[in-house]
């Protein structure tokens, strides 16, 4: 049995070849018609050709031209589509196999099929709507979707797909709309829970808060609310102990207790409009007993103790001339006292030639006030005797930095410049005269001998480049040398080696015996 969706062919058949009718010149005297043959047996032959002919060259033409004609308009196929009916297992030669063709077939598929996928976005959105809570938020909203959809799922039955498609396109831009106003209805199912919570009506917020956690359940503002709501047993009798005791006039508890509600909810308006209120309230009351405790702890030089007293009194009272003056008799106290201690501080470390401390002491006095006389003239003096210590002791700790002579030159400058200084301090003294030892150490010259081939080409860095020999006599000052040897085909060879004031004589090889 074939589909509907085959393209039709033409039936090929062999149609019946009369036999050859003879020419007009041996009709009559060759050929005669057989006795007893009707007379319409001719014509009826010619009949039969015309029709074989006709079947054979005119019919797949005609078939061919049918193939390209162009789709019909959806209307004409909606049409199609809604005259279509299932197949009842009738002969081929019933209205229904006779109206059917396979591109009406095609085309009804094809809208089925996009109504069937927009179904399937429809149901999906709807089901992730569903879970969201959308029949809480959105009832009517939601109602007149699934109105749409059922609607076109009658179409849909009555094979109106492409009116169905429309219908269930129409659900889905109103579930989409309903998703695109979640994050609205969550905002205002939060200011709604958050103003009952203002109100003191647990329930109602808790409520809101319910449909909430439908919408976004993951939000961790509706964690926060809960928490809040939760509390209101505990913050609202709070509030009413609070305004009992500001009724009998003791500020400190009321402010306590204010203090106690927005620790539990420090986002409750009502409780912290109320602390706002009571605090400046009291704030005068605490004003004059700070202030009496910041000039009492002056007076003793406890300047932090004071400092402290009256930042509490600026706090108090915003703006206070009273509680600003008394700060800067603190900053002019506690500065006086901090540059007495630098400048005693100074002096002690230059009697005992910590230069670099005495540096820093004078430093730090100057950044407290710049004009301060003693500070400049410290730091004068303490920065070039801190210099020329820091000198003298490198070049002890690395007396090897000698056996260059510029830098044993440039030594024995500073160590003139040193004796020169009045007084000299026993630190001072004792640097001078490990510095003249080192100086002689390093100006003495020790011999050494350089052995060679006669084929290795000698250089002794920073000395000179020796060439070839087989001995070579030399003087170096104190210090670490090194000899390279190169000789053509031969690996070049290097060797180090250390030269004391108090060396004995010593020798040296330098030669290339490793051939490449």
């Amino acid at each position: 049995m074939s589909s509907h969706n085959d393209p039709l062919e033409p039936t090929p058949f062999d149609a019946v070849q009369p036999a050859p009718v003879p020419n007009s010149a041996h009709r009559n005297a060759d050929v005669a018609v057989p006795r007893g043959t009707p007379v319409w047996v001719l014509p009826a032959l010619g009949g039969l050709v015309l029709l074989a002919a006709l079947v054979i060259f005119w019919l797949p033409n005609s078939l061919e031209s049918v193939k390209s004609v162009p789709a019909p308009t959806t209307t004409e196929t909606e049409g199609t589509a809604a005259s279509e009916q299932p197949d009842t297992g009738a002969g081929k030669g019933s209205p229904a196999a006779a109206d059917a063709s396979p591109w009406s077939d095609a085309q009804a598929a094809r809208l089925r099929k996009e109504a069937q996928e927009m179904l399937a976005q429809l149901l999906e959105l709807q089901d992730t709507l569903q879970t969201r809570g959308v029949e809480q938020w959105a009832p009517d909203a939601f109602a007149g979707v699934a109105t749409l959809a059922v609607d076109g799922d009658t179409l849909y039955k009555t094979r109106q797909y492409a009116q169905a498609t429309a219908n269930y396109q129409q659900a889905l831009t109103a579930l989409q709309a309903l998703q695109d106003a979640m994050p609205e209805e969550l905002n205002k199912r939060l200011e709604t829970a958050g103003q009952a919570i203002e109100d003191g009506d647990k329930e109602a917020a808790l409520a809101e808060l319910t449909v909430a956690a439908l919408i976004e359940p993951n939000s961790s503002d509706i964690v926060s609310l809960q928490q809040r709501a939760e509390l209101l047993p505990q913050v609202l009798p709070l509030l009413e102990q609070a305004a009992a005791a500001e009724t009998d006039g003791d500020l400190s508890q009321a402010q306590q207790l204010l203090q106690q509600a927005t620790a539990l909810d420090p986002l409750h308006q009502r409780a912290r409009s109320e602390l706002q209120r009571i605090t400046q309230k009291a704030r005068s009351q605490n004003f004059n007993k700070a202030m009496s405790e910041g000039y009492s702890a002056l007076n003793e030089g406890r300047f932090d103790t004071a400092k402290k007293a009256f930042l509490t009194a600026a706090a108090l009272q915003q703006g206070s001339t009273e509680a600003a003056s008394a700060l800067e008799q603190v900053a002019t106290a506690q500065t006086a006292q901090r540059l007495s201690t630098l400048n005693q501080r100074g002096q002690k470390n230059e009697q005992q030639e910590q230069w670099q401390k005495a540096v820093d002491d004078y430093k730090q006095a100057q950044q407290l006030d710049r004009s301060i006389v003693f500070a400049s003239e410290g730091l004068q003096r303490s920065r070039a005797r801190a210099a020329l210590d820091q000198e003298l002791r490198n070049t002890i700790e690395a007396p090897q930095r000698l056996s260059d002579a510029a830098v044993a030159t440039a030594v024995a400058k500073r160590l003139q410049q040193a004796k020169q200084i009045r007084p000299r301090g026993p630190v001072l003294t004792r640097q001078i005269d490990r510095l003249e030892t080192l100086l002689q150490q390093a100006n003495a010259t020790v011999n050494i001998t350089l052995r060679s081939d006669e084929e290795t080409d000698v250089i002794v860095y920073k000395v000179a480049r020796l060439g070839r020999f087989a001995q070579h006599d030399l003087s170096l000052r104190p210090g670490t040398y090194t000899a390279s040897g190169t000789r053509n085909g031969y690996r070049d060879v290097r060797q180090s080696f250390i030269i004391a004031h108090d060396s004995p004589p010593t020798n040296v090889t330098i030669i290339c015996t490793d051939p490449i």
